[in-house]
């Protein structure tokens, strides 16, 4: 009977002492202060971290990650720290929002590339009064970085749209010189051609006999 009763109360006393397997703390959002990064240039991250708990947790460690590829083909990790004091503590039911800063390598490859962004937490333990136990929420980020050409061909492709609306405008100039040149052609014919017909009347009046006195 007694070794029936200790099988019943030694699960009990567990999960009065220890959290509950379920998860405390979520990572409800992850978020990038810029759309996109050029080689070198410093960010940061906005993480917000829930309490599912049935007491308060606090955040004792958070993380992001950066696993990348350098211009020369290698791979390397990188690890940046949140900003934030800590631990810090979140009540039931309640949210906090954090930051992470990084700065990123001169020569990091451009493209798309991921942050793993994760916090360690504990539960507080009302029974025991104690912080107990720890959980690793955890959340992907994608970060791009653009390519170090891209102003180049951005500049390119301007100069070669004002290259075009030269051209266009020379055109227009060029259409517009042949028409009033056409013209002018057409007028001095027009004119050639009245002078003529002036000079022959003028000659045939004069050939026409007088007519006796």
């Amino acid at each position: 009977m007694r070794k029936k009763l200790l099988f019943i109360l030694i699960p009990i006393l567990c999960l009065m002492v220890f959290p509950s397997a379920a998860n405390a703390a979520t990572i409800t959002s992850c978020t990038l202060n810029k759309e996109k990064y050029n080689q070198g240039q410093v960010g940061y991250i906005k993480v917000e971290i829930f309490n599912d708990d049935d007491d308060k947790i606090r955040v004792v460690e958070l993380t992001a990650r950066m696993e990348y590829y350098y211009s020369d083909g290698n791979v390397y990790l990188q690890t940046f720290y949140t900003n934030a004091t800590l631990p810090s503590e979140i009540e039931q039911g309640q949210s906090d929002k954090f930051s992470v800063p990084f700065s990123l390598p001169t020569n990091i490859a451009p493209g798309y590339t991921d942050f793993y962004v994760r916090a360690r937490t504990e539960t507080w333990n009302r029974n025991s009064e104690a912080w107990l136990g720890s959980e690793y929420p955890y959340y992907y980020q994608k970060i791009y970085i653009e390519s170090p050409y891209k102003d180049e061909l951005d500049n390119l492709q301007f100069t070669n749209y004002q290259l075009q609306e030269e051209l266009a405008e020379l055109q227009a100039i060029n259409n517009g010189t042949t028409t009033v040149m056409y013209f002018l052609a057409a007028t001095t014919i027009i004119f050639a051609v009245i002078m003529m017909f002036v000079i022959f009347l003028n000659r045939r009046t004069r050939v026409l006999p007088q007519p006796a006195p």
